[in-house]
């Protein structure tokens, strides 16, 4: 994890992907690439009127530059590696290229999400990222003061197709000592025994060496709030998922998630796409 992408619009929850990013640069020796992408249709710029359009690009562009300046300041980043990218081409949907132009390894943000996981991704900047990302990608919603990482959820359907992302969970839990929780929710749509359960979750992990890690089966009324109720009980520090690339995570998700758990949504999320 030697990479870390962050891509920033200098807000409050942009800052607290920062500051998570900053912690995991200390511990692991990181450098951090802070990606800002200028909201600026360079497309539409007309070739008449350039005269008047691109001075206004460079006046954007100065004015990023102005806020890396401020943030390069702050005391969390001191003694950390940080390039400055400033894309006035850029979107949310290209920023895995980015991410492969510069070599990292995963991207940290923040999300704006009110409540659950669909409010959190779906239509969000983080969700783009998520549908494009072929890297981990870690949402942060709040600010951590001290960000790390005990017990990780893994929620799976734990067929063959998942099994790379779980190989990505197995070592992003060893870089941080972390026990892996594997979950496979029950619902009474999809319904799984016990048994048949437990042996389709060992049949998955056989081929891997990590061993931190226990084996859950919870029953609940979707699989969305399987994760969060499972994730509260255990007071996990971070949840993983997998996703499907160009599908999103949308497609994971049914209906909607009742108030009372609208705080546990506030955990980190990682996901790893299969």
């Amino acid at each position: 994890m030697k990479k870390i992408l962050v891509p920033t619009d200098f807000s409050q929850e942009a800052e607290n992907a920062l500051k998570v990013a900053a912690q995991i640069a200390k511990k692991h020796g990181s450098e951090i690439y802070l990606l800002h992408m200028l909201e600026i249709p360079m497309q539409e710029i007309d070739a008449v009127n350039s005269h008047v359009e691109v001075p206004e690009v460079m006046f954007f562009m100065k004015m990023a530059h102005k806020k890396f300046e401020e943030i390069m300041e702050s005391d969390y980043l001191k003694d950390i590696t940080v390039h400055e990218i400033v894309k006035p081409e850029a979107s949310f949907n290209n920023v895995t290229d980015i991410c492969h132009e510069q070599g990292a390894e995963i991207i940290i943000m923040g999300s704006h999400g009110a409540s659950g996981f669909k409010e959190m991704f779906v239509g969000s900047n983080a969700e783009k990222v998520v549908r494009m990302s072929d890297i981990p990608v870690l949402v942060i919603k709040n600010e951590h003061e001290e960000f790390s990482i005990d017990d990780l959820v893994f929620a799976s359907d734990f067929k063959n197709d998942s099994k790379e992302t779980y190989r990505q969970a197995s070592e992003f839990a060893t870089a941080f000592g972390a026990k892996v929780h594997l979950l496979m929710v029950n619902t009474a749509g999809n319904f799984t025994t016990t048994k048949n359960a437990k042996e389709r979750i060992n049949t998955f992990i056989e081929d891997y060496s990590f061993k931190n890690y226990t084996i859950n089966i919870y029953n609940d009324d979707s699989v969305e709030k399987g994760i969060l109720n499972f994730s509260k009980d255990i007071d996990a520090d971070l949840i993983g998922i997998s996703t499907h690339g160009r599908q999103g995570i949308a497609h994971f998700f049914n209906g909607s998630i009742s108030e009372d758990l609208v705080n546990h949504a506030n955990r980190p999320v990682i996901t790893f796409k299969i």
